[in-house]
This record gives structure tokens, sequence and C-alpha cells, in this order.
């Protein structure tokens, strides 16, 4: 377990939740990933995230899946690919990651309470 922090450094995360509006192979990435554009509403707007989510998911399954992203991380150059958030998920048994998602549809940009 991680170190105990109070609830005002949980509240400094940004996490939103957005809806995947596109999907693509990254064979320029060091381990098997995906670029995503997520969408997370009008007040964020469209971001890019790298996500090595290639075991359990298909570009085809991503695009309309609403994920949770940390948006105010900086950006991270990765390879060409410049990724804007953080999309969030679980390693299964085996390390793969499987994506956070909600069971109910949410207005895209909401943020994790």
């Amino acid at each position: 377990m991680a170190e105990e922090i109070s609830y005002a450094d949980f509240e400094r995360v940004d996490i939103r939740v957005g809806t995947i509006i596109e999907a693509s192979s990254f064979p320029e990435a060091r381990k098997p990933a995906f670029k995503l554009l997520i969408d997370f509403g009008p007040q964020i707007g469209i971001k890019k995230s790298s996500a090595q989510i290639t075991v359990h998911y298909t570009p085809e399954t991503l695009i309309g899946r609403q994920v949770f992203g940390v948006v105010n991380f900086p950006p991270r150059q990765i390879g060409p690919f410049r990724s804007e958030v953080l999309t969030l998920g679980f390693e299964d048994e085996n390390g793969a990651i499987v994506l956070a998602a909600v069971d109910q549809p949410v207005p895209n940009g909401r943020k994790m309470m």
C-alpha cells in the first residue's frame, strides 16, 4: 500500500471521464500501445493519450467507450506522440491493463468525486 495522503492531496489529482472517439495502433512505442483521442467535454476538450491496453482491447472495441483520465499531469512525449492525459486502468492477474470505467453513462468531463 502507498503512503497515506490527505484528502486535499487527492483533490489535486483531476480525474475526469471521457469518451474515446478515435483509437489507432502505435507501432513506434517501445511497448505495445494504442494512440487514443478522448473527448472530455467542452471545458477540457479532446485530448490525446498513449495507452498500453493492447491485450484486452482492439481499436474498434475502444471507440465509444467511456474511460477515466488524469487531465492535470504535464504532457509526456512518447516517441513521436505527445500524450496529454493518463488513461487509468488496473493490472489483471497477468499484468495486462484493464481500463477503469463507469458502469452507467455520464457526461464527458465530469470529475471523479
